[in-house]
């Protein structure tokens, strides 16, 4: 660990052992200094070491629901969900209409395949809160474990609505409109699927994650802001992170990353090519600084670094893409072709590669070599009609270069 977090941890400890031999504490202030030092562990991951402390802090405080609550994060991080659930139920007992708590509960019990306990669970947060978007996916995907999926593409449909930046329900959307025979927008849908998480409002958790002072901490706060929009705040969380660790080039690249996401374009730029300074051969801060040159119409910049990109990182599937796009785009198919034919040998699944591959096969006039590629790969992926699309418009081609 950094020392500041090395430090606040044993001052932290120091904290409850002077409580634990003061005997004037009362239980509630025992159970708080037991609670916090739990905290601080489970804030820095160390959610084994944190689930005594907590355990002993609901043992001398039962009544609070905060030590149930946060126990049932430890056993979602140690992947135990029936302690999870059994915890979540003892915090509710406490707080029957805490809305976090329904909505981790739920999100545990339908991971288990027990639809009929987590739908109860959505629905009363739903009432609590109307639009709460992790209780509109929660219900989602309820639906969809029942096959239902008209019901789930109301849910989920919904969830976007209220949140576009939600790309987690995008996955099990393509699933409930392929369930329902739409293979056009399931297909949109799969294009469009990502992992941002989808969770309740939880001042708990908040709290928690506001203990730890680092750069590391700083990173994930950023993280998390960059993740939810919130791109002032994540740039002065990576600001922060920076003054703390400033040769930390995954610091330095997210922050040119949130600038740019704020629209500062020169500070952006200037914060990419400082990490390279910094850290020459990291490829992440070579391939976004690539995609920005581009973006402002320097090519031959732009190759430069995405070159750079994949010389340090061979397996740079993303950096591989941008590369022989531009390579196409600027006319020098036969460069292009070689990185998506890499990219394909290192992801023979990555869709992208392969249309791009064709595409440059087409830019060098080899037609026959493009259908045959393109015919391949629409057997690969029937449910994307890109691949039969552009094969048609082919067929009027010459056979030969």
């Amino acid at each position: 660990m950094e020392p500041s977090v090395q430090q606040q941890i044993a001052d932290r400890y120091r904290s409850l052992k002077t409580a634990i031999d003061d005997r004037t504490k009362t239980s509630a202030e025992l159970a708080n200094e037991y609670g916090a030092m739990g905290s601080l562990l489970l804030a820095v991951d160390y959610a084994e070491a944190a689930e005594p402390f907590y355990r002993h802090a609901e043992a001398i405080s039962p009544g609070d629901m905060r030590w149930p609550y946060y126990l049932g994060h430890v056993y979602m991080a140690k992947s135990e969900p029936a302690k999870a659930i059994d915890s979540f139920e003892r915090a509710l007992r406490s707080r029957p209409n805490d809305v976090a708590t329904l909505v981790w509960l739920g999100n545990v019990q339908l991971d288990q395949g027990r639809a009929d306990l987590a739908e109860p669970r959505f629905s009363q947060a739903l009432q609590l809160q109307p639009h709460l978007v992790a209780a509109l996916f929660g219900l989602g995907r309820v639906a969809l474990a029942r096959r239902d999926y008209a019901r789930a593409v109301e849910q989920l449909e919904a969830v976007l609505a209220a949140d576009p930046r939600a790309s987690i329900a995008h996955y099990p959307l393509s699933l409930a409109y392929r369930g329902l025979g739409d293979t056009t927008r399931a297909e949109a849908h799969l294009r469009q699927r990502g992992d941002l998480a989808i969770g309740p409002p939880d001042p708990l958790m908040a709290e928690l994650r506001g203990l730890v002072h680092g750069a590391a901490a700083e990173e994930k706060r950023g993280g998390r802001a960059l993740d939810s929009g919130d791109y002032p705040a994540a740039v002065a969380a990576f600001r922060k992170g920076i003054e703390l660790a400033p040769d930390n080039p995954s610091l330095r690249h997210k922050l040119g990353t949130a600038l740019s996401l704020t629209g500062d374009t020169a500070g952006a730029f200037e914060q990419f090519r400082e990490t390279i300074r910094r850290a020459p051969n990291f490829a992440p801060a070579h391939y976004s600084l690539g995609v920005l040159l581009a973006s402002s119409g320097k090519y031959t910049e732009a190759i430069e670094q995405l070159e750079a990109a994949v010389r340090d990182d061979p397996g740079y599937v993303g950096a591989r893409l941008r590369l022989g796009e531009l390579l196409g785009g600027t006319r020098q198919f036969e460069r292009a072709l070689v990185q998506f034919q890499k990219a394909i040998e290192i992801d023979p699944r990555a869709a992208e590669a392969r249309f791009g591959y064709a595409g440059a096969l087409v830019g060098l006039r080899r037609y026959a070599e493009a259908r045959e590629s393109l015919k391949e790969s629409a057997k690969l992926f029937p449910d994307q009609p890109r691949f039969a699309e552009a094969l048609a418009k082919l067929e009027g081609a010459p056979a030969t270069k």
